[in-house]
């Protein structure tokens, strides 16, 4: 039998695992619920604009979102140190909701995600215990990496479901975008659905603070986007007075035109397409890297990676990282987009030391 790292064994001791439950239900459902609840009762989950920094934690994370011109704010964020009680573990997620009910699904999805995806971890992993060819310690990035981008995809899968199925939020024309990152000791895990985007401020060999674009935006016209939904008999293509915006629509009528080709609800357009699947990636974080950055698409469709990194960076108070870029955003915006009602703009800034580079 192979042997396991004190990661498996609080975690199990934790859930007492039961073999053969359905992966997101259960007790082990309930014990992820219940863990969330402790954090929050604990001062571990911040789910509004402000700071999180725990006392021995090498972890820093500055939020903050401010509401566009477009009515309510539909961003919304977490962040949960500690997560799944494992000391070297975090958590934190950037959601933006669209359509009428937007908003009701962005917090839908924050709340059920994080409990969701620590019960599928824990059952990818005591479904790995069962394999005596299994060694965590032999490969362990490996192996890290496999069990978390499995338990992303369940996650995910059984979220979308549940959702459907949810009567009180009408998501057949609303849904939300999710972008996660789970950090574990050295190693991140970043999960992205949709359109907002995770930046890396990292030193390069001569000195600088370089960025380094850790996902991809799910914009309908990318290739492999675009041929998907096509095949699904779905159609992307821009309306006259938005030229460069690709959307997604129906086979038959102009509805609904999503600006981005993955994400939770929706179901209008499931069966033409779009999709919940999220893309999965991990780095390992060395001495050089310094923040993440996760913000929604009202930061990027304005700022650049390389200003991003530049203004967070140059916050001499990090607390206040996340709101110096927000607010430098929607200057921007009045600047760039004159005449264009103003996105919700919501960013995470997470720093990985205690004392971040900045740029001189």
């Amino acid at each position: 039998m192979s042997q396991f790292s004190s990661m498996f064994n609080g975690l199990a001791r934790s859930f007492s695992i039961r073999r053969g439950k359905n992966p997101g239900n259960g007790d082990g459902r309930e014990a992820a619920e219940a863990m969330a609840k402790d954090a929050k009762k604990n001062d571990l989950i911040l789910r509004s604009s402000g700071f999180v920094n725990i006392d021995g934690s090498n972890n820093f994370a500055s939020v903050f979102s401010k509401r566009g011109r477009k009515g309510v704010n539909q961003d919304c964020t977490i962040v949960w140190e500690e997560f799944g009680c494992q000391a070297d573990m975090l958590f934190c997620g950037i959601f933006d909701g669209h359509g009428p009910w937007g908003h009701f699904v962005a917090k839908r999805v924050r709340e059920s995600m994080p409990s969701s995806l620590l019960c599928n971890w824990q059952e990818t992993l005591a479904q790995a215990s069962l394999d005596p060819d299994f060694d965590l310690e032999s490969d362990k990035k490996h192996h890290r990496f496999h069990i978390w981008k499995h338990s992303y995809l369940q996650t995910c899968a059984i979220v979308d479901r549940e959702l459907e199925h949810c009567r009180k939020i009408d998501s057949l024309y609303s849904g939300t975008t999710a972008l996660t990152i789970v950090r574990q000791g050295d190693l991140i895990y970043v999960a992205n659905i949709g359109d907002s985007r995770a930046v890396l401020a990292t030193t390069s060999d001569d000195g600088n603070l370089v960025p380094i674009q850790l996902t991809v935006d799910f914009k309908p016209n990318l290739p492999q986007e675009a041929e998907r939904i096509t095949q699904c008999k779905g159609r992307v293509f821009c309306l006259h007075d938005e030229p460069g915006v690709h959307r997604v629509w129906l086979p038959d009528e102009e509805s609904p035109g999503l600006a981005m080709s993955r994400a939770f609800g929706d179901y209008c357009i499931k069966d033409y397409g779009l999709i919940s699947v999220p893309e999965v990636t991990q780095r390992h974080i060395t001495s050089r890297d310094q923040f993440v950055v996760l913000a929604t698409d009202g930061v990027w469709d304005v700022i650049s990676n390389e200003e991003a990194i530049r203004i967070v960076s140059s916050t001499p108070d990090k607390a206040k990282a996340a709101k110096h870029l927000v607010e430098s955003a929607a200057r921007a915006w009045k600047k760039k987009r004159k005449g264009i009602a103003m996105d919700d703009i919501s960013a995470i800034c997470l720093f990985f030391h205690s004392i971040p580079l900045s740029i001189t």
